[in-house]
């Protein structure tokens, strides 16, 4: 069971809800996909750490077979390729690794070489399998370390896999959550926050993906994301009140499951709401 944990932005405690969940449960992978700025190993601090390197393929032109017919340059659909000096040239920053130039060229004169752009590590804290996608800094997409870090999991009824997005609702969170059998989208009490709600809200419709909400940092008050999900008819999971005492554990990387009784009850209630709604989804297919 793929469960994907979903913000508008970040700082909402979507690592948070994600982290306190895979803890919950009897046996979970934890799934970090918000590789620009992963940080749940922080709350794990995983053992016996395996790392992989992950490489996307870049096109090399040998000069010397090239002719200048510059099908290559017309063929990408990005501007990766320019013929300029009467040579063609490649701009690898914006490389979407498609291979068509080397499909392309009469004179195979293209080819192909690996770029590092990031790494997945895997280790186990406890009954939680910590899988971490990092993107190398200053790289365009994390796309690929993304499809690495979910492609070996199993989806089975017996197997939970929660999986942390990264925030917003761009290209590499739709990557993240289109194999997703249920999303949980986490929201702020705030003008901002509902703004940031609707975003997600919008995206899993898009997909079509089954979803309630997490409400996170609620005090008295007015809560214009409750409000919008009263409104809208969106199930409410959970309500996480605004704790000092929360705030400092969690600043300080603990897993408050594994610490807070009150909390461990909490988030073992919500996750055994998501588990109802995913098998009412495959019950009647709705």
């Amino acid at each position: 069971m793929n469960v994907a944990v979903l913000s508008g932005k970040g700082g909402t405690g979507k690592t948070f809800v994600s982290v306190n969940l895979a803890a919950a449960a009897p046996k979970a992978i934890y799934i970090d996909c918000d590789v620009e700025e992963p940080n749940g190993y922080l709350f794990f601090n995983p053992e016996n750490i395996v790392e992989e390197k992950i490489t996307v393929k870049l096109p090399v032109v040998d000069h010397e077979l090239c002719t200048g017919c510059r099908k290559c340059v017309d063929f990408c659909a990005f501007n990766a390729l320019a013929y300029i000096g009467g040579k063609v040239k490649i701009f690898d920053e914006v490389c979407h690794s498609c291979g068509g130039c080397m499909l392309v060229c009469p004179e195979k004169a293209v080819s192909e070489k690996d770029k590092t752009i990031g790494i997945v590590q895997q280790g186990q804290s406890k009954t939680v399998t910590v899988k971490t996608g990092i993107l190398n800094a200053g790289e365009a997409s994390g796309i690929p370390i993304i499809k690495n870090l979910l492609q070996n999991i199993k989806n089975t009824e017996q197997q939970l896999n929660i999986i942390d997005c990264p925030p917003g609702s761009s290209c590499i969170v739709m990557e993240s959550i289109k194999d997703a059998d249920y999303c949980i989208l986490v929201a702020e009490p705030t003008i901002f926050g509902l703004h940031n709600l609707k975003m997600v809200y919008e995206l899993v419709q898009l997909f079509s993906k089954p979803f309630g909400v997490v409400l996170n940092k609620c005090s008295k008050g007015k809560n214009p994301a409750e409000e919008f999900c009263i409104k809208e008819n969106i199930a409410i999971l959970g309500k996480i009140s605004f704790d000092k005492m929360l705030g400092t554990e969690n600043s300080n990387a603990h897993i408050i499951v594994r610490q807070n009784a009150q909390y461990n009850e909490l988030f073992t209630s919500l996750l055994g709401k998501v588990c109802k709604e995913v098998q009412h989804e495959t019950t009647t297919g709705a």
